[in-house]
């Protein structure tokens, strides 16, 4: 009865530590939103920019195989360069190790505290209070399992049993690697199987050596979910994931043979001997990360070659099936998975074009035709798939969704067209002739691509989502570009009245730019218009009234 009583509260008390991590990815999702995102896909221009968008990433969510996902759709969308995407996740293996070793440091007083600021933000009625406040509770949640994961260990001490178990395992340190990978792989997290180590090794029943290949193991199942995860998605994002296994996977096998040594090298140093697995695990993932920095870029080739593209690219729509349309709930659901697949198009296409403006690069300009021809064909086909299951008799509320992703997938088609035919000839131009804008020009034109991508990128979690503050937020960045638009039109014409001659040359390319910049960015934000106009928010006219 008593070891059923133990393994109750040893189970409880992961359970919870689990629930706790899941709590800190959900809230420091709904608090940092969109940024998080933005900030991972932008902050990859390098590999010590990359490194450390996987760290802070890692850090926010308490998850790396969350920073891993995000981090391989953002792949598969050609947003990240593989050789980048593989240092964020390198970045995010020693943002979990770190999280680990603060945890470790015996914090959990801070507990009753963190559980009262988050009730207090949760109850706000601000959508990002309340997921700082979810992101508080959760890690209260941590600090409390670990204080009642140290009580349910406790009389592990005195079981036969277990320290039977121990014995074998310390005999066989593969097989311990093993199982702990295991563990981990269940749990879905490093940190979990890394924190249930720590709290066994602090009875005194576990030596250094097997200390070391347990952390190893539970590194190695931690990048397994990943992997799996993105069995279904494209080839790019199943490289980045098998990359990060077979770089952990390596680095196990090279530190098994010397486990004894590495625990005995690291008790020489001034460390507490009860944080032995905390401090294993940030040292081996720091290693690692030495380690495989150079030779990211050979692992993202063996990676090309391991899993190959396949052999005919399907630009046909992937989600419209016709037997659907007798389900009008299931078809607009598959409709408006299509449409986001439009959307990711058009953000490739304004990803070129930036990158191309910035970089003065005209080869990231030849792909815009392709991609513009598959924007027309794609949102062509979502049209006439919609208007076949109009005819199957939709009901009021399906007909209002029917017609938002219609009219979305038509702006998008617009965005398209403005892109080809708009700022690609103007961005070719200056690259051909050289033209050179003044600093303050060139960076009120970058700033404004910039929030035009992440406007399109919170317009596409609007349309699945719906949510009214995004919408509003969505509907206050157009206003701030329309004052972005007039204040660099101002400054530009002061700069030419100035006798600027860099602004004097790219007169009108600035004023293009700027302009189609803005009617890019009202087709984005009408995605926000059916949902402000069902709260009664939506005004008919921006005219004011005028007393005559």
């Amino acid at each position: 009865m008593d070891s059923t009583v133990v393994m109750i509260n040893l189970l409880g008390s992961v359970a919870l530590l689990l629930f706790g991590l899941a709590q800190v990815k959900d809230g420091a999702s709904r608090a940092l939103g969109a940024k998080l995102r933005t900030g991972l896909a932008t902050g990859t221009k390098g590999s010590l920019r990359s490194f450390l968008s996987g760290f802070l990433a890692t850090l926010a969510l308490q998850s790396s195989t969350a920073t891993a996902l995000m981090t391989s759709s953002f792949v598969e969308r050609d947003l990240i360069k593989p050789r980048m995407a593989q240092m964020v996740l390198l970045g995010a293996n020693v943002g979990t190790a770190v999280t680990a070793w603060i945890v470790a440091t015996g914090i959990e007083w801070l507990s009753p505290a963190l559980f009262f600021v988050g009730i207090v933000l949760y109850r706000s009625s601000s959508s990002a209070r309340q997921g700082a406040g979810t992101a508080l509770i959760g890690i209260a949640l941590m600090l409390l399992s670990l204080h009642l994961l140290s009580g349910a260990t406790e009389p592990l001490r005195h079981s036969p049993a277990l320290t039977s178990f121990i014995g074998l395992l310390d005999n066989a340190w593969l097989v311990a690697m093993i199982f702990a990978a295991l563990v981990s792989f269940l749990s879905s997290s490093s940190l979990a199987a890394v924190v249930l180590i720590l709290s066994i090794s602090s009875t005194g029943m576990l030596s250094g050596g097997l200390v070391v290949a347990l952390v190893l193991g539970a590194n190695l199942g931690g990048a397994v979910p990943p992997v799996i995860a993105s069995l279904s998605g494209s080839s790019a994002a199943r490289r980045l994931t098998l990359g990060n296994l077979v770089v952990r996977g390596v680095g196990c096998l090279l530190a098994l043979p010397a486990a004894q040594m590495l625990a005995d090298g690291l008790s020489t140093l001034p460390l507490p001997a009860s944080k032995l697995p905390v401090d294993v695990h940030l040292a081996f993932n720091l290693a690692l990360a030495a380690l495989a920095w150079p030779l990211s870029r050979s692992l993202a080739r063996l990676m090309t070659r391991l899993v190959p593209e396949p052999s005919q690219a399907d630009d046909h729509p992937k989600y419209l099936d016709l037997e659907e349309l007798s389900t009008p709930v299931v078809a607009l659901t598959s409709a408006a998975r299509e449409v986001l697949g439009v959307g990711d198009l058009i953000e490739r296409m304004l990803l070129r074009v930036s990158d191309a403006f910035e970089q003065n690069n005209d080869g990231r300009l030849r792909e815009i035709p392709i991609l513009e021809a598959q924007v027309d064909r794609l949102q062509q086909e979502i049209k006439v798939y919609l208007s076949k299951l109009g005819r199957t008799g939709l009901s009021e509320e399906e007909g209002r969704r029917s017609i938002v992703i219609i009219d979305y997938a038509i702006n998008l088609e617009h965005i398209g067209d403005i892109v080809e035919k708009g700022l690609l000839p103007e961005v070719r131009k200056k690259i051909a002739q050289g033209l050179k804008f003044s600093d303050d020009g060139f960076d009120e034109l970058k700033q404004l691509f910039q929030l035009t991508i992440d406007n399109l990128r919170v317009s596409q979690t609007i349309l699945i989502t719906r949510d009214i503050n995004l919408a509003k937020q969505l509907m206050e960045r157009k206003i701030e570009v329309r004052r972005m638009e007039k204040h660099s039109s101002e400054r530009h014409l002061e700069r030419l009245r100035d006798g600027r001659a860099d602004s004097l040359q790219t007169s009108s390319l600035h004023l293009d730019i700027l302009r189609d910049l803005k009617r890019i960015n009202a087709h984005i934000v009408s995605v926000a218009h059916p949902i402000m106009d069902e709260q009664g928010l939506l005004g008919e006219s921006r005219l004011r009234a005028v007393n005559v």
